[in-house]
């Protein structure tokens, strides 16, 4: 049975960082793309970042490019988030997602881990 549990989460002032990290279990991680979704209050789930199952390559919304960095390692089943210089409106509740490379309609989440952005 998959399961994600992400952490990280808490308070962080505008411009500087923030480590969340997902940890996978149940399944054989090096098999599945990773991403990083958020839902701010009142507002739709969105992507943030993924990162795929073999080249590691990663891809970002518009608004977290050059700030937001996602990174996995495989020997310890975990993927990250780095956020650099967050923003007050990068605020919501971050889900991490496991997708398997050959099935990627068959998706798990994870609980979420709160990221809030204030002075």
């Amino acid at each position: 049975q998959v399961q994600l549990v992400e952490s990280g989460g808490g308070l962080v002032q505008p411009g500087g960082s923030l480590r969340l990290s997902c940890a996978a279990s149940g399944i054989t991680f090096s098999n599945y793309a990773m991403s990083w979704y958020r839902q701010a209050p009142g507002k739709e789930r969105e992507l943030v970042a993924g990162i795929t199952s073999a080249s590691g390559s990663t891809n970002y919304a518009d608004s977290v490019k050059g700030r937001f960095t996602e990174s996995r390692d495989n020997a310890k089943n975990t993927v990250y988030l780095q956020m650099n210089s967050p923003k007050p409106e990068d605020t919501a509740v971050y889900y991490c997602k496991a997708a398997h490379r050959l099935r990627p309609t068959l998706a798990s989440w994870g609980q979420g881990t709160q990221v809030t952005v204030s002075s």
